[in-house]
């Protein structure tokens, strides 16, 4: 792929660059169909472009710093260029904050929330529309404050304005997504942060969802709408090589000693003591993963050679489309806006039923029957769903007891279905012309509920012959 004469990349290029975009999978008629990916807001595919740049770099992989290797030398240069460009990537200050490489958002979640100078009486203020990963390492180290929802799932700005209020002097840490993995609500994280620092509390940003379809920009320090942490995965921005990545102020990681310790965090060991070294590298224990922090490094050139207002152009004239689709599709019900006109305000992340069936039966038809990858369930965020779903404390306490006795059948949720940049409009009509037929009834195929697991099969036994199309077998010489 080759930019054009003004150094951009046209965003209508990319869906043949996606690697494996022209696969034809098996579907439960015996023919093959092309495979359309709509669960991006889980993980994306990589793209050409970073494949090939993860293969020129693995002729110089070595591991990093203390090596005098030429090999050893360049990669430990790779890594730290790779620093800094996903600090200018969501436009870091190097002298007042640090860029720590971890396994993903939770890993960064979880380090911050190990090593957060929390008071013994702090508060946490989160939301009720956060992924587990925002909200569960939380509660181990401080008392949790939820923000409310409006009706429509988006975040309550005015009970936001009064938890602040009530828990002055006690708040630590505001917590909160940048945008929801169920509805695809932004939030106004700017905003979020003005009234967060006048409240004299910090602010973190979960930025799994946000980071591959909006910029983020953390702003100097100075800036009251600056943003103090920011966690965000490689594999949900078309680099699933199993790098995240924690953005946050330097004096923070110095107050504690390191969440994970071990090869490289430290400058001395004694049989008794142990003297942690400078950042970043106390927070980035043992051999790190190099070469999933350069393909994070080639995706975030290749997003903005794309261009930042491309995409964000491109993914709201999928979803308006999208919009307007499903709700043309009798029983489907979205969860969220669906208003097609006010996309500027969401992501591409749309959650929705089918009057009368099973979230993950229809799931597995637009499986089988479309060769159309979704995700059915809670997509870990279950108290969000719950107040989407208005699933009633009773119920939801039955469902509970149902789950710990290995019985999912009954499990609330919905469909969900997601765009990347990748995306096009033939995609979303495969989507919606598969749910017009399973609304109708017409699809051919039966299907039997595994209820420890909650998921449907096809009842004759089919089973995609996963042997025919991969094996983890090396090709030998």
């Amino acid at each position: 792929m080759h930019a054009n004469a003004g150094g951009r990349l046209p965003i209508e290029r990319l869906h043949e660059e996606v690697v494996g975009i022209d696969m034809e999978i098996p579907i439960l008629t015996g023919a093959t169909r092309r495979y359309v990916n709509l669960d991006n807001a889980a993980s994306t595919p990589t793209f050409r472009p970073v494949v090939e740049k993860v293969d020129e770099f693995l002729r110089f992989y070595s591991n990093v710093h203390r090596g005098s290797g030429f090999k050893s030398q360049i990669a430990s240069w790779v890594y730290e260029e790779a620093r800094e460009t996903v600090e200018r990537f969501v436009r870091a200050d190097p002298d007042h904050e640090t860029v720590i490489f971890t396994k993903n958002t939770t890993e960064s979640i979880n380090r911050l929330a190990n090593i957060y100078p929390f008071r013994p009486d702090g508060i946490v203020l989160t939301s009720l529309m956060e992924h587990h990963s925002n909200e569960l390492p939380w509660r181990r180290r401080a008392r949790v404050v939820h923000v409310g929802l409006n009706a429509d799932g988006s975040l309550d700005l005015d009970d936001y304005a009064r938890k602040l209020d009530q828990y002055r002097g006690q708040i630590d840490l505001v917590a909160i997504t940048g945008a929801s993995n169920v509805s695809g609500w932004v939030n106004p994280i700017h905003r979020l942060a003005r009234e967060a620092h006048a409240a004299g509390a910090k602010i973190l940003i979960d930025g799994a969802q946000l980071a591959p379809h909006r910029r983020i920009d953390m702003r100097p320090a100075d800036d009251p709408e600056h943003l103090d942490f920011l966690a965000f995965s490689a594999h949900k921005m078309y680099a699933p090589y199993g790098v995240g990545v924690l953005v946050g102020e330097r004096e923070t990681f110095l107050s504690a000693d390191p969440s994970l310790v071990g090869g490289g965090t430290v400058d001395i060991v004694t049989i008794e003591t142990a003297y942690w070294t400078d950042l970043p590298d106390r927070e980035e224990a043992g051999t790190p993963d190099i070469v999933g922090v350069v393909a994070l490094a080639a995706a975030t050139g290749l997003i903005e050679a794309v261009g930042w207002e491309a995409i964000r152009q491109h993914e709201e004239k999928l979803t308006r489309h999208a919009l307007e689709r499903l709700c043309a599709v009798p029983g489907v019900r979205i969860y969220g806006d669906t208003d097609a006109e006010s996309v500027a305000s969401r992501l591409g992340v749309i959650a929705f039923n089918v009057e009368g069936l099973h979230h993950a039966l229809v799931a597995a038809i637009l499986s089988y029957e479309g060769a159309i990858g979704v995700r059915s369930g809670c997509f870990c965020a279950h108290p969000y769903m719950l107040c989407l779903l208005g699933v009633p404390d009773s119920e939801a306490n039955e469902v509970r007891d149902e789950i710990l006795d290995r019985d999912r059948s009954r499990i609330p949720g919905a469909v969900r279905a997601s765009f990347g940049m990748y995306n096009s409009k033939e995609d979303v009509d495969a989507l919606c012309e598969c749910l017009r037929m399973i609304a109708a009834g017409e699809h051919t195929g039966q299907y039997a509920l595994d209820k420890e697991s909650g998921e449907y099969h096809p009842a004759d036994g089919y089973a995609f012959p996963f042997h025919e199309h991969f094996s983890l077998s090396p090709r030998l010489p």
